[in-house]
C-alpha cells in the first residue's frame, strides 16, 4: 500500500471515529434533556405525552392529599391547573401555596406522575421559568377580565 493510500485510510478512519463519537454524545444529550412546561402550556397541548419533562408553579391551597408515601396535589400558574401524584418522600420545604417543580410524565388523561419533586429553598426563590409563567398567567388573567 502506498503512503498516500495509508494516509487517506487513516484520515477516513479518524473522521468515522469522530462522527461516531459525536453521534453517541448527541444521542445521550437528547435522552437526558428535560424541558420545562407551565400548567397553561400543558393545558394547551404543548407538553409531550409519555416523555419526561418538568412542570412548575405553585401548589394549590387545599389540594394536598396523602396516602402513606403517595401524595397527590395540584400545580397551578393561577390560570390553569395540573393534577400531580408522587410516590416518595417530599422535600421538607414542600407546602401548599409555595413554589414547586416536579419532573415526570404526563399520561393520556392529563394527569402528571412525578418521579422527582423539588421545592424552593428560601422565602424569595422561585425557578425563573416558574416565576415567568406565574407573571404571564396573571397578565393574561387580568387582560381577559378587562374585556
Amino acid at each position: 500500500m502506498k503512503p498516500r493510500h495509508k494516509r487517506a485510510a487513516l484520515i477516513a478512519g479518524g473522521l468515522a471515529a469522530i462522527g461516531l463519537a459525536a453521534y453517541f454524545v448527541l444521542n445521550a444529550f437528547e435522552s437526558n434533556l428535560v424541558f420545562f412546561f407551565t400548567p397553561s402550556q400543558i393545558a394547551s397541548g404543548e407538553a409531550p405525552k409519555e416523555r419526561t419533562f418538568r412542570v412548575g408553579g405553585m401548589v394549590k391551597e387545599g389540594s394536598l392529599k396523602r396516602d402513606n408515601l403517595t401524595v397527590s396535589f395540584v400545580v397551578t400558574d393561577t390560570a390553569k391547573e395540573v393534577p400531580v401524584s408522587y410516590t416518595g418522600i417530599l422535600p421538607d420545604l414542600f407546602k401548599e401555596g409555595k413554589g414547586v417543580v416536579a419532573q415526570g410524565k404526563l399520561d393520556g388523561s392529563g394527569h402528571f406522575t412525578a418521579s422527582e419533586v423539588l421545592a424552593k429553598h428560601d422565602e424569595n426563590y422561585m425557578p425563573p421559568e416558574a416565576q415567568h409563567a406565574m407573571d404571564q398567567a396573571q397578565l393574561n388573567k387580568a387582560a381577559s377580565s378587562l374585556k
